[in-house]
């Protein structure tokens, strides 16, 4: 047995079978282009396969050293990769920006940072490894587009020459000159390398005469004021200054350029994996840095706790208590990871959690609710009586304890609204009771929110509280 084979061996202890038989085939038979910045979303709706179960395939894939993860900020715009990270903790600039899109962006987690797998040199060597010996079109669909824009498979070359009018390959240090004619459209010339642009509106009447645009690719310029041209024969001068190679490409910026960028797909968002079990279980020290400060412009938290439990210990004793509140945290532990949710802490018996989208959070505290009801059914008393409060909202992601945490507004609501409740009744938020998800969840279930007036301790503001009956 080799030692790739080794390591799948050791991967089907952890992870779903379907999941490592898919993963299995396309590290050992797929193309080079197939692995190389995979999106394990895509995948999993490639190969009929679970989402979050295909998410914990490749994260404890990577974790034994079949992946590299790669954490990349994205341009919301045109979909393209403005930097890329081994580690979310290198993610410190408060801005980055698109020179393709002439815009800046602050990287919240929730859409702007993607998590993608690249299979680790060691196990097979790809093309994307040498990303600076890829052809212009290649370095473009595999390196500066992320994998959320939905470029076509089959027809990709086909399509993209329609696009691009000329491209070149320029030598670190060196110059070169591309003839072209500019037609009368608006044109881009853009280096996905170093990420420089000119746009160029070329309009008028045609020219015979030969017109000229020069170019120089430094690192620090990436950005310089829209030109106009006419129709005709140009000479484009390149001067290459910095250490590795450039690609400029000669884009018609026109609807077909546009329609292909606008087509998009879902894929791994740094929210969706910090709030994954399987993440947290492995990375749980190697995630944020104490003083990064990441924005996340919606999470769902849900808190729990159990009501009584001084007197339940009082009552059955500590052993039987002890074995009650650690069976209660074993179902509750299991309930979230199944609703694609993560416990982020516990404190004495009450537990911290968070959710992608509401609708999965209310999911989840239904079905704790009713695995109390079992729980007490079982035991013959009512002695688990389970209060849960749900809440969502912007929030930042810190590094507190060791630990990735989070901190801001929506945490204080999410706990003070779990104060609020009752054994019976699940509090949750206007904000969850708005979520077009949540409400035809409760719908299908046959339960009516019921508003609730309650002033929240230290939030001045007026927050509209639900009990979920």
């Amino acid at each position: 047995m080799n030692e790739v084979d080794s390591l799948f061996t050791l991967l089907r202890n952890f992870a779903d079978q379907p999941v490592v038989d898919a993963i299995e085939h396309v590290v050992k038979d797929g193309t080079d282009r197939d692995l190389c910045r995979i999106n394990a979303v895509a995948f999993a709706g490639k190969n009929n396969l679970d989402e979050e179960r295909t998410i914990a395939g490749f994260l404890h894939a990577a974790s034994i050293g079949l992946f590299d993860i790669s954490w990349n900020v994205l341009c919301p715009g045109c979909g393209g990769v403005l930097d890329t990270n081994a580690s979310l903790k290198t993610v410190v600039k408060e801005e980055y920006v698109c020179a393709l899109c002439a815009s800046g962006y602050t990287p919240t987690l929730d859409e702007l940072v993607e998590v993608t797998f690249t299979v680790s040199p060691r196990v097979r060597r790809i093309a994307g490894h040498s990303p600076h010996d890829l052809p212009v079109l290649e370095y473009l669909r595999q390196m500066y587009w992320s994998t959320g824009v939905d470029l076509p498979e089959e027809n990709y070359e086909q399509v993209m020459e329609t696009l691009v009018l000329e491209s070149l390959e320029v030598p670190a240090g060196e110059k070169a000159v591309l003839s072209m004619q500019f037609p009368a459209k608006f044109v881009i010339v853009f280096e996905p390398v170093t990420h420089a642009v000119q746009f160029v509106d070329v309009k008028g009447e045609p020219t015979k005469e030969r017109q000229t645009l020069t170019q120089v690719y430094d690192r620090e310029h990436t950005h310089s004021q829209t030109l106009e041209m006419r129709p005709g024969p140009v000479r484009i001068a390149i001067e290459n200054r910095t250490d590795s190679r450039v690609l400029p490409a000669v884009f018609i910026a026109d609807d077909d350029l546009h329609n292909l960028l606008l087509r998009r797909r879902p894929f791994l968002t740094a929210k969706r994996l910090l709030t994954n079990q399987t993440f947290r279980d492995l990375y749980r020290t190697d995630t944020v840095n104490v003083d990064q400060r990441l924005k996340i412009t919606s999470l769902t938290f849900l808190f729990t706790d159990l009501r009584g439990s001084t007197e339940l210990y009082e009552r059955v004793g500590d052993l039987v208590a002890f074995d009650m509140v650690r069976a209660h945290f074993q179902v509750l532990h299991e309930i979230v990871a199944s609703e694609a949710g993560a416990v982020v802490k516990t404190i004495g018996d009450a537990v911290m959690a968070t959710f992608p989208t509401p609708d999965r959070a209310v999911a989840a505290a239904i079905r704790m609710r009713e695995a109390m009801r079992v729980l007490n059914a079982q035991s013959g008393r009512e002695d688990l009586l389970l209060k849960i409060g749900v809440h969502e909202g912007p929030c930042i992601a810190v590094a507190m304890n060791d630990r990735q945490d989070y901190f801001g507004q929506t945490v204080n609501i999410a706990s003070r609204v779990q104060g609020l409740a009752d054994s019976q009744e699940i509090f949750v938020t206007g904000s969850v009771i708005g979520d077009a998800k949540s409400a035809d969840l409760l719908a299908a279930r046959s339960l009516k929110p019921v508003s609730r007036n309650h002033a929240l301790r230290g939030i001045e503001r007026e927050v509209q509280v639900y009990a979920i009956p």
